[in-house]
């Protein structure tokens, strides 16, 4: 059964929204990564100075269910950036063949932003906004 999580996008505010919301919720992160320690990737232009230190993707449990999380949105990258479309729903799947059937219904009439591929944290993942302009983030962990 896919569990569903909310993914929250910051323009250089991550960590310190982070910082709050752990004082608020409790708990430690469970991954904190910085855009300085992702591996170059074919295809993608290298990370800023400006954004080196920013937040690649962190995660803070709510409770046994609920995971928060969250990155720094390089606005090069993404000249989309607005406050009120930075919020995806995340999903993590049970299987790969869920994770592809749950992206192929939802991304139906809609654009893939990033199409799902093994990444070099070691998750199946891809991204796509549905016909309705909603976020989707689709995740398999293999492990």
């Amino acid at each position: 059964m896919a569990i569903i999580n909310v993914y929250l996008n910051f323009s250089g505010q991550c960590e310190k929204a982070f910082n709050f919301y752990k004082t608020v919720f409790g708990g430690e992160f469970i991954y904190l990564g910085r855009y300085k320690d992702m591996p170059v990737q074919e295809g993608m232009s290298a990370i800023t100075k400006e954004m080196e230190n920013n937040i690649m993707h962190i995660a803070l449990p709510i409770n046994k269910e609920i995971i928060l999380m969250g990155c720094d949105i390089d606005k090069k990258r993404s000249n989309n950036y607005i406050i009120g479309n930075n919020i995806s729903l995340f999903i993590s799947t049970d299987s790969k063949e869920e994770a592809d059937s749950l992206f192929i219904a939802l991304s139906e009439d809609g654009q893939v932003v990033m199409p799902q591929v093994m990444t070099f944290w070691g998750e199946y993942f891809g991204k796509l906004n549905d016909k309705f302009g909603i976020n989707w983030m689709i995740s398999y962990n293999p492990q």
